[in-house]
């Protein structure tokens, strides 16, 4: 009787430590430099991961481009406008698209942290997001965190270090960096 219960509450543990381990989605980003795989943090932001979680299954990010690098800062993608080559339009959005309400937390801008992109609104996120370079403490509280690379954070370094628009103090990219294929994995 001993022997049972002991081998139901190893059972029971490892299933949860298992469990532990692999919660959550990780978002696949294929690009034109590497891949670049992202752990969602729905427990900290859930509207967001249910937001990009959606736009990936339909298909939105494929072919859209990161856009906006500030080496040693972060890269930007995820604009819809991206899918023109007309340069003017990139960051810029398309109107109509559904906003997401700021999910601000305790969690800490790092290197590697997924953001939501928005404007001066802190409820104007939509589809575009950014991967930080660097530990940002004065974006705390103050963006959505909703993921962090776990894979890739090279690629990351290399989709960086591409020329931008001379002048352009927002790092906005002269050749856009594709992303081929935006894959979820539960």
């Amino acid at each position: 009787m001993k022997l049972t219960r002991i081998l139901v509450v190893l059972a029971l543990a490892l299933v949860a430590g298992s469990c532990s381990k692999s919660g959550g989605s990780v978002a696949v980003i294929d690009t034109d430099f590497g891949q670049i795989k992202v752990k969602l943090d729905a427990a900290t932001a859930p509207k967001h991961v249910e937001n990009f979680t959606k736009l990936a299954r339909e298909g939105f990010y494929d072919g859209l481009a990161f856009h906006r690098s500030v080496p040693g800062l972060l890269i930007q993608g995820g604009d819809p406008n991206t899918r023109t080559d007309n340069r003017n339009t990139w960051g810029m959005g398309q109107p109509g698209q559904p906003r997401v309400k700021a999910e601000f937390s305790q969690k800490p801008f790092a290197r590697g942290t997924l953001g939501a992109a928005r404007t001066n609104d802190p409820n104007s996120a939509t589809s575009q997001f950014f991967i930080c370079l660097r530990d940002n403490p004065d974006w705390n509280g103050r963006y959505t965190v909703f993921g962090e690379v776990v894979e890739g954070i090279d690629v990351v370094e290399k989709i960086a270090s591409q020329p931008t628009e001379p002048g352009d103090p927002g790092g906005k990219l002269l050749t856009k960096v594709v992303m081929k294929k935006v894959t979820i994995q539960d």
